[in-house]
């Protein structure tokens, strides 16, 4: 269980991430600049004194996960888009990590959008110490086969330990038979995603967001410094040139990946294109009823 000290933590970290995402949902509008958006929520965790547990996700229709934008990028949102705004603050690695999903414009998606909102919402119901995982992954799926739409099997929740966001247990968004029980003290993210297409995610491209992969002394001076502030700023969090205050950070990023010192996550797209929406909350597992700490 945690002390005191590490549940006001985890529960400031949840508060400020369920604010800034709540921000970056009500950013997003057609025209506007995803790169602005990213800004403003990660500039807004930082005010309130938490770090940044990873890069704001702002991924649009088929892209599930990973993507966002770089310095340069001049992508704005467009009618019928359906955006994902994922965010996470962290203290003294704490980790609070929630998204909500957004139409631009229209309201063709939104029983797609209800639909992961709502199987997030179900298992907060009943979600708490001794709940089977497979449990979980049942309600999620019931939750969108009955509204018309597919979870994303590839897909899962997962544990979240001290500077570790994705730690030990994963909570599938399907009954995969997992009878392991959840256990009180643990801090979980459970983020259901709905599609109407395969219910699956395939590796895209390349994005933006790194992970300090192994250690290496590097012969560039001004390299091994940038490497020496990333790891003091974002510790063992992924992270983005876009969110380092560093001189030429893109530079110093792409050439660390090259010497295989950092590893870039690639874009997750749904298999056949189709729209995907999700909704996160971080739960820590105190009782018969979890607490929520990314709640409004």
């Amino acid at each position: 269980m945690l002390t005191e000290e590490e549940l006001s933590k985890l529960r400031k970290a949840g508060q400020v991430a369920s604010a800034a995402r709540t921000l970056g949902m009500e950013l997003v509008g057609e025209g506007v600049k995803l790169f602005n958006v990213a800004q403003e929520v990660e500039g807004y965790i930082r005010s309130k004194g938490c770090g940044l547990a990873f890069p704001c996700n702002i991924s649009i229709n088929e892209i599930a996960a990973h993507y966002t934008p770089s310095v340069n990028d001049e992508k704005v949102f467009e009618k019928g888009d359906v955006v994902k705004i994922d965010c996470g603050a962290e203290m003294d690695g704490f980790v609070g990590d929630t998204a909500g999903t957004v139409e631009v414009g229209t309201k063709r998606y939104r029983s797609l959008i209800e639909a992961s909102k709502r199987a997030r919402d179900t298992v907060a119901e009943f979600v708490g110490a001794g709940t089977a995982i497979c449990d979980i992954g049942r309600a999620v799926e019931m939750c969108m086969v009955q509204d018309g739409f597919k979870p994303i099997k590839n897909l899962c929740g997962h544990q979240i330990k001290p500077y570790n966001l994705h730690a030990g247990v994963s909570i599938p968004n399907y009954n995969d038979g997992n009878t392991n029980r959840l256990v009180a003290g643990m801090v979980v993210a459970i983020e259901p995603f709905a599609t109407d297409g395969e219910g699956t995610v395939s590796n895209g491209p390349p994005g933006n967001i790194v992970r300090i992969l192994r250690e290496k002394k590097l012969g560039d001076p001004k390299a091994q410094e940038f490497f020496e502030y990333a790891k003091g700023e974002f510790k063992s969090f992924p992270f983005c040139a876009r969110s380092c205050d560093f001189p030429e950070a893109e530079k110093h990023v792409k050439n660390l990946i090259r010497h295989g010192v950092l590893s870039s996550y690639a874009l997750l797209v749904e298999s056949k294109k189709g729209m995907v929406s999700q909704h996160e909350h971080t739960f820590y597992i105190a009782g018969g009823r979890a607490e929520v700490t990314t709640l409004p």
